[in-house]
């Protein structure tokens, strides 16, 4: 199955990569001086340390999985006419009056922190497809909620 991610989201995973495979000789040497220690059945530090390893290995293989399997987004077709995948929307809640911003992004970059909404939530299905003074109902968790599209750009 194939991950589609930005050229950004791609460079932050190779990225990511690269530190998980920074810390290999860190874990080897623990491991190392580990069974150094004498008898392993009983050596705590030894276990933990394999045990770390294999994390870190199942986290480096998880990662290269994930990139063997990326495809790029291309984003040379990206408009702004309707709220389309990689466009930050500004919405306005019809209820208070909050203004909110958020990016839409495939759900492997998705981000709260940075305003960054993954493709296949309820705010950003709702959104899709719609234009800037459309207001649109989106159904929630905590119910159906109404907002009104003030600004589309590209992401």
């Amino acid at each position: 199955m194939a991950t589609y991610l930005t050229q950004e989201g791609y460079n932050k995973k190779m990225e990511e990569l690269a530190e998980l495979e920074a810390q290999r000789p860190a874990v080897k040497q623990a491991i190392a001086e580990a069974r150094d220690k004498g008898d392993l059945s009983e050596n705590a530090e030894y276990d933990a340390a394999k045990e770390a390893q294999g994390m870190l290995e199942m986290k480096i293989a998880k990662i290269k999985e994930l990139i063997a399997s990326a495809r790029i987004i291309d984003d040379s077709n990206l408009n702004t006419e309707e709220v389309q995948l990689l466009n930050k929307v500004t919405i306005k809640n019809v209820a208070n009056g909050m203004t909110m911003a958020y990016t839409i992004v495939t759900e492997n970059e998705a981000n709260l922190r940075e305003h960054k909404i993954a493709s296949n939530t309820p705010i950003a299905q709702g959104l899709m497809g719609h234009k800037v003074g459309e207001i649109v109902e989106v159904k929630a968790p905590a119910g159906t909620m109404k907002f009104e599209i003030i600004k589309i750009e590209i992401g």
